[in-house]
């Protein structure tokens, strides 16, 4: 009788081992829908990077849905600890209000390229709809320098050469440059791969939604199960500024704030093939990740000639 107590009382104490990578248990509603804080709740999807690839464009466009209402601010939830540590209750209450069947979305880029932010957005909710922008990684390397040159100038700092930054002395890729790894498009989904599905993710083209957003946009919708409603009377082309503006259901007309546009640094030819030649072979990595291909082989120093940025 002491034994079979014992052995009872050694069960009920027993704990399984926690598993090295999160697994998905079916059966219960979204914890988006789950934790509530009055209209507002979790979101279903969120915009995860990258950097400069275009996602304030991405959410705009996207917020033009009925279905779907934004968060107006990057929330930095999930990579920085100051905000995570304030909990999911916290979070919610950064979201907008929703109305009953409304999808809530938010954007982060920061969130791609962060490491310990994967698992936590999986164990915020392991069906989250996640949604990446890119555009060619040299492109999206001059357009953070372009965004980290005009905030120095704000704070009357010297802003320095992007020589200085990309090259060493002996005229090689500076690899401790951030911007460079930023691009690194394969490193950062291979992480968050480990931890969600290919399925949970929608991989937008950047490039392809400055010259034809429409197109990227339906594709978009119908990831996310939305009813097709974002139409070409959406968009109209500003010859001032160079890119599409946005019209709502309301015929309201907005265009991206001022500081997107703005025109690359020129770089020198050889420079440009230095970036051109270092990101070869992880963007045919991330084509086989992602099992699509990006036309990123156009010569950079002609785009910079003939288009300003759109929509960063």
């Amino acid at each position: 009788m002491a034994a079979t107590l014992f052995a009872f009382l050694l069960f009920l104490s027993w704990s399984p081992p926690v598993p090295s990578r999160p697994t998905v248990y079916p059966g219960p509603p979204s914890p988006s829908r789950m934790l509530q804080n009055g209209t507002r709740h979790l979101p279903d999807i969120i915009i995860i990077g990258v950097r400069k690839g275009g996602t304030r464009a991405l959410i705009e466009m996207l917020s033009l849905h009925s279905s779907i209402t934004s968060a107006e601010n990057e929330v930095h939830f999930f990579d920085w600890e100051s905000h995570y540590q304030q909990g999911l209750t916290w979070y919610a209450s950064q979201m907008p209000s929703a109305q009953p069947g409304q999808l809530t979305v938010e954007k982060t880029p920061a969130y791609f390229t962060c490491a310990k932010v994967p698992e936590r957005v999986f164990h915020m909710n392991p069906n989250v709809r996640l949604l990446l922008i890119v555009r060619d990684p040299v492109d999206r390397v001059l357009s953070d320098y372009t965004q980290v040159f005009y905030n120095h100038l704000q704070k009357r700092k010297q802003p320095q050469p992007i020589e200085d930054l990309l090259l060493l002395k002996d005229g090689q890729l500076n690899l401790a440059y951030k911007a460079l790894n930023r691009s690194l498009y394969y490193t950062h989904m291979q992480q968050w791969l480990t931890i969600f599905p290919r399925t949970s993710f929608h991989v937008v083209d950047g490039d392809a939604l400055i010259r034809e957003p429409l197109d990227e946009m339906r594709k978009v919708e119908n990831f996310l199960g939305l009813e097709p409603q974002i139409n070409a009377e959406n968009f109209y082309f500003n010859r001032t500024k160079g890119f599409y503006c946005l019209r709502d259901r309301e015929g309201h007309e907005r265009c991206l704030h001022s500081s997107k546009g703005r025109t690359h640094p020129q770089v020198s030819p050889e420079i440009l093939q230095k970036l051109r030649d270092y990101f070869h072979k992880p963007n045919r990595k991330f084509f086989e990740l992602v099992g699509r291909t990006f036309d990123w082989n156009q010569a950079s120093e002609d785009r910079q000639e003939t288009q300003t940025l759109k929509g960063e």
